[in-house]
């Protein structure tokens, strides 16, 4: 017997909506998805991929179960105000940055569950780092999502005071990442290699240095001692990369867009 589909709408069909779209029509073979966009047109190509857009926030809605926000912050009064009378016992995660759990209760009258979500773009790919905060009232609901997003990459519930947190490191921290990418592409070209071959060395060498943290949960200086050898080529580029405040750059930016966030 086919198990019954869970039906998934986006509302907010931007670039993080539809990377979760995306992601989810690969690997959540259990959702049946409908994103929604003022200019529908733009996402009008993943009705190719199965799924229904509209430009109406409320389109089948009453057979939401779960609802996914990723609006801006200013718009989601209005959103609430449109589909809350539609909806019939959904879930409403939200990845709206700045909107706390109390806040989203308190919009939606303690009707539905809520949860609140951080993923990134990578959920296209199957591999956001989503953090995920739940009231105690709530935890079946947030047990729910959690199981949805552990299909989109890894899924970590946190402290919802984390949240402002889990936004730099998971979905800024993207962009970190993809700057070293960059510089690391940059200084391949300098010693030789073309774009094209210095950017697939680079992006796959990240790739494989993060999997090895991930499978064997080891501190990075565990396995950075893996590749140093004494004299070696490794330890002095590593040694003038901190002479030149490679550690320190990273970690002032990302408290610095931590101190951006925390005053909003």
């Amino acid at each position: 017997m086919q198990s019954k589909k869970i039906n998934v709408h986006i509302i907010g069909g931007g670039n993080l909506g539809v990377a979760l779209a995306v992601g989810l029509s690969k690997f959540c073979n259990d959702a049946a998805i409908t994103v929604t966009r003022r200019n529908v047109e733009q996402i009008r190509f993943l009705e190719k991929l199965g799924m229904r857009v509209s430009a109406d926030n409320n389109f089948e809605i009453g057979q939401a179960d779960i609802i996914i926000l990723t609006v801006k912050p200013y718009q989601v009064d209005n959103v609430l105000k449109d589909i809350l009378p539609h909806l019939n016992h959904a879930i409403i995660a939200s990845a709206v940055s700045g909107l706390n759990i109390e806040a989203l209760e308190e919009k939606t009258k303690l009707l539905h569950a809520v949860v609140r979500i951080m993923p990134n773009i990578a959920a296209q790919f199957g591999q956001s780092a989503t953090c995920i905060s739940f009231s105690e009232n709530n935890k079946e609901a947030g047990q729910r999502i959690v199981s949805l997003f552990d299909t989109l990459g890894t899924a970590v519930v946190i402290e919802e005071k984390l949240m402002n947190g889990a936004t730099i490191l998971g979905a800024c921290g993207t962009a970190y990442a993809l700057r070293y990418i960059r510089a690391a592409m940059q200084a391949g070209i300098e010693i030789g290699f073309d774009a094209k071959t210095a950017l697939a060395i680079a992006s796959q060498t990240v790739k494989g240095a993060a999997q090895m943290t991930l499978e064997e949960k080891a501190h990075p200086e565990q396995l950075i001692d893996r590749v140093t050898t004494p004299q070696g080529c490794t330890i002095v580029g590593l040694n003038e990369m901190e002479h030149q405040g490679f550690s320190s750059s990273l970690i002032k930016g990302i408290k610095t867009s931590f101190d951006m966030i925390r005053d909003l």
